[in-house]
């Protein structure tokens, strides 16, 4: 999807570039896949701040997107490409030959009036879904399920795409976005194709009020406080804070926080940092 740049008559138009839309065929959701999306501020069930910095941003309404495609054998006719506030890629809205309506992640090259396919022994074409046991090496991949029927839960943000490299066993390789190696069992499902709206990236926000549309507030630099409100305030003059990154309760920031006894590394190959393997 192309970028659209603004001339700089305000400050906030200055270096803004946002997405033109030219692959969206459709301006209002389809009401049937839609469910109201409460805005939670950042809290709780206990109406508590556990993640800060959230908060206001522009009414959505939620699309159900079909992660799971386990409508084996049933064709489904592309009928629009839709914008999503949830996400970054775009959505494809389908029509089942029994009626049935369901939205999918718009791979890059779907279009309009296009016939897709899920299931065992399905076509390797775009937005066609199936084993990864069935994808010959090379091709690449979105949509991409961790355990067989669970549903995909990697590769579906814009411009995403995996690619397979390997197949041995039950298991196949995929090469990932994040240049991370990872097994993969042969029976889970994945799309054919690259997510769409690669575009995406190459949005500039321009203004601070972009993010607070997004549910964005501002985030106030600790060493810019007083010592009552944070550990890295006060000092005279600017000071750099003198200690590593803490919250405002004292806690590390940037630490890792998951626990090695309980995290499976036995699937990924090659870790996403570089020069990195596992064994």
């Amino acid at each position: 999807m192309p970028i659209k740049k603004f001339k700089p008559v305000t400050p906030g138009t200055r270096f803004r570039a946002v997405q033109a839309f030219d692959e969206v065929t459709r301006t209002g959701p389809e009401k049937s896949l839609t469910e109201p999306l409460s805005k939670k501020g950042g809290r709780n069930h206990h109406g508590h701040v556990t993640t800060r910095r959230r908060g206001g941003g522009h009414k959505r309404l939620y699309r159900r997107i079909d992660f799971k495609r386990e409508k084996f054998s049933v064709p489904a006719k592309v009928i629009a490409v839709e914008y999503d506030p949830n996400r970054t890629a775009n959505i494809a809205l389908l029509h089942y030959a029994d009626g049935d309506k369901r939205y999918i992640l718009h791979p890059r090259g779907l279009a309009v009036g296009e016939t897709v396919v899920s299931g065992p022994g399905s076509d390797v074409r775009v937005g066609n879904t199936l084993p990864l046991g069935e994808v010959p090496l090379g091709e690449m991949v979105h949509n991409v399920e961790l355990k067989p029927r669970k549903g995909a839960q990697i590769v579906r943000s814009a411009g995403a795409g995996a690619q397979v490299v390997a197949k041995e066993g039950d298991y196949v390789t995929l090469r990932l976005p994040s240049s991370e190696v990872r097994l993969v069992h042969r029976d889970c499902l994945a799309t054919m194709g690259q997510v769409g709206n690669v575009d995406h990236e190459l949005q500039s926000i321009g203004k601070a009020g972009a993010n607070r549309w997004r549910g964005r507030r501002p985030r106030v630099r600790g060493v810019a406080m007083n010592p009552v409100d944070h550990p890295l305030g006060g000092g005279e003059g600017k000071t750099s804070g003198g200690r590593p990154p803490v919250s405002p309760w004292g806690k590390p920031e940037g630490k890792k926080t998951r626990n090695q006894k309980k995290a499976s590394q036995k699937y990924i190959v090659r870790s996403r940092k570089r020069g990195k393997a596992t064994t």
